[in-house]
């Protein structure tokens, strides 16, 4: 399996579809994840994402989307 890079990944979450089960802050090895004011999953450090895609794996919603970010800078 290749090595992840932080920072190149960007977590969607859907909070209408987040029920607020917190499985995905506590899969998290990176805690990138935590409960916001409503109690639902938001993204608190996507910079320490790791793009594991535990989270996305293990919402029982399907409320969480991990995607490589892209790249801004073009191919030389």
């Amino acid at each position: 399996m290749a090595k992840k890079s932080m920072g190149k990944s960007k977590v969607t979450v859907y909070p209408d579809w987040c029920k607020g089960c917190g499985i995905c802050i506590e899969f998290c090895p990176k805690k990138v994840l935590e409960f916001d004011a409503q109690g639902k999953c938001s993204v608190a450090r996507e910079d320490d994402c790791i793009h594991c895609g535990f989270c996305e794996l293990h919402c029982p919603d399907f409320a969480i989307v991990v995607t490589e970010k892209k790249s801004r800078e073009k191919a030389s």
